[in-house]
């Protein structure tokens, strides 16, 4: 129940047609506590509520538990969740040994891709690919909980 996981901002579209499975996403946060964050997500025709922990001083570690739900009470659920509700296409591509996650960010957060690639243990050797850029593993205002509190439109230099 540990997410090992790094994150980095996407600098072309370049993934689009490598991926080999794309989903919707729409998911809301019941608490965006950096102790406890506790998510609603519905991903095509499923749905998930998520906890996670407070990140390892890295950004890399965190506790997670995550349970499928039915897709009737992820919808009642998302009508509690705080401000703003994230919605996204997530691009799944395999590299190497690895599955990387690009999110295409939607509304308030349209412009915004970030890939994230997780990974067995911190230390694992990624195979990062051209379009992949700066690092941003650790970066609070990266965090979907944090997007949905202050959306990339409005720090967007």
């Amino acid at each position: 129940m540990i997410e090992i996981e790094r994150k980095y901002l996407v600098n072309s579209s370049d993934y689009r047609s490598l991926a080999f499975s794309k989903s919707h996403i729409v998911q809301g946060f019941l608490n965006s506590h950096p102790d406890r964050v506790v998510r609603i997500r519905i991903a095509g025709d499923k749905a998930f509520l998520t906890v996670k922990g407070r990140s390892n001083t890295a950004g890399t570690t965190r506790f997670e538990w995550e349970k499928k739900i039915p897709i009737h009470e992820a919808k009642l659920l998302l009508e509690l969740c705080e401000k703003e509700i994230l919605e996204k296409i997530r691009y799944y591509i395999r590299i190497g040994a690895h599955i990387i996650e690009v999110d295409e960010f939607l509304g308030s957060n349209k412009g915004l891709v970030i890939a994230e690639i997780e990974i067995e243990k911190e230390d694992d050797n990624i195979e990062v690919p051209s379009w992949v850029g700066l690092e941003v593993t650790g970066d609070i205002k990266y965090y979907n909980s944090q997007l949905s509190k202050c959306p990339y439109k409005e720090w967007k230099v």
